[in-house]
């Protein structure tokens, strides 16, 4: 006799978009079916098994034995802690992991990438026009698509959030709107579209320089490349609200750094003759959940350092590959994606791992603790790329869940410092 059963509204984390709309299908609690999904949406949810077990040292241990490996290791480390945050992980169990970090005095990585961390400084120091994506969907009637085909990596972008919507403001849904792609080098941008060109990569930031400067009235030498922003400038300017949309993680050609500053400057410069938003694209998991999270504890999204016995933003020295021989253990939260010299750098410190398929992470860990992922097996809250919050209805039972072993943690953590912390 079968166990078949089906979840409606559940959150998918497989991309950004955080789609919430999706009836997950359960047979023998595995499940079969996601509806309507994408390749991303299915490869996340998978069948929805994970391991549950306890490990330390390579033997089976008790939950409690772990947590209290686990907190002498940490705290023997006198500072010289680093805790990763993982992307699989709820807000809730994120913020149980800071505070962890809060009491060892500890350095705090994340999922957040090179690229997307140089927009998120770029808009510190000027701001940035944003918007949810529910307004560009109900607002946006031209569409610039830099650098940045959506199908790929964010499959449901253009079906729920842009060109294909009815919105509000644009009852004729794709007819109502007009697309320009660009496409930078490799970086190849939607096709087919309205408008479309192609630049070489150190014409990128002329382009976006040019148009901005036509678009504030300034006069510039004659080039078929000025001609080019003109025209750019003019459908832009034409819009009653213009979108801004690029890729904010890494791709295969190498980024300018300068391409976000570029990005956010014209966005602002729209903001005058007529409406506009950028649309920084961001990959699965809760990554933005963790710079939220960060942001509300510290002040900081990113690259924080408790060493000091207080919060200091240093992001320039975030790279954990280059800066683990600083760090003499280890707490990794969640799954490690990213680069195989970051894998290898938390290898080197066989860490402590508490987090979905902790027990399976090829990262050498001297204890491992199994819990659920979020989203499938736990309840809470994640972020979508544009920062909006979303709850989670997890459709399968699990392992422990994250961040009551987190809390468990912190509590014995407590009880092996000194008197006074």
């Amino acid at each position: 006799m079968t166990n078949d059963r089906q979840v409606e509204n559940v959150t998918c984390l497989g991309c950004g978009c955080g789609c919430d709309d999706l009836t997950v299908h359960i047979s023998n609690q595995r499940i079969i079916e996601v509806a309507p999904a994408c390749p991303l949406g299915r490869a996340w949810f998978g069948d929805g098994q994970v391991p549950s077990q306890i490990v330390s040292d390579g033997r089976p241990v008790t939950l409690d034995d772990a947590l209290g490996h686990t907190a002498d290791l940490l705290v023997r480390s006198g500072g010289r802690c680093l805790v990763y945050l993982g992307s699989d992980l709820t807000s809730q169990a994120q913020r149980a992991a800071l505070g962890i970090a809060d009491l060892l005095d500890a350095t705090v990585e994340s999922e957040t990438s090179d690229t997307a961390a140089q927009g998120i400084t770029v808009a510190q120091r000027r701001g940035r026009a944003g918007a949810t994506l529910g307004e560009l969907r109900n607002r946006g009637d031209v569409f610039l698509f830099w650098g940045v085909d959506p199908r790929e990596r964010y499959p449901r972008f253009l079906a729920r959030y842009s060109l294909e919507p009815v919105g509000l403001q644009v009852p004729e849904g794709r007819k109502g709107r007009f697309v320009v792609s660009v496409s930078i080098g490799a970086d190849k941008a939607l096709d087919p579209a309205d408008h479309s060109f192609s630049l070489t990569p150190d014409q990128e930031i002329d382009v976006l320089t040019l148009t901005r400067a036509a678009i504030l009235g300034n006069r510039v030498a004659e080039s078929p490349i000025a001609a080019q922003a003109a025209k750019l400038a003019d459908r832009l300017v034409g819009a009653r609200y213009a979108v801004v949309v690029h890729d904010a993680e890494p791709t295969p050609e190498p980024r300018n750094p300068l391409r976000a500053e570029a990005l956010i400057a014209l966005t602002q410069t729209l903001n005058g003759p007529t409406r506009a938003a950028l649309c920084s694209l961001r990959a699965g998991g809760n990554r933005v959940g963790a710079e939220s999270v960060l942001t509300s504890q510290t002040g900081y999204p990113f690259a924080v350092d408790y060493s000091g016995g207080y919060p200091r933003y240093r992001p320039e020295r975030r790279q954990a590959v280059e800066n683990v021989g600083r760090h003499s253990a280890a707490l990794v939260v969640g799954t490690v994606g990213g680069s195989e010299a970051l894998r290898a750098a938390l290898s080197s410190l066989h860490p402590a791992v508490i987090g979905p398929r902790a027990s399976q992470a090829d990262l050498s860990p001297r204890i491992a603790v199994d819990t659920g992922v979020a989203g499938i097996h736990e309840a809470g809250t994640a972020y979508r790329m544009d920062e909006v919050p979303l709850s989670l209805r997890p459709c399968l039972d699990g392992p422990q869940a994250t961040v009551d072993v987190l809390t468990s943690l912190a509590r014995v953590i407590r009880s092996r410092l000194p008197r006074g912390r």
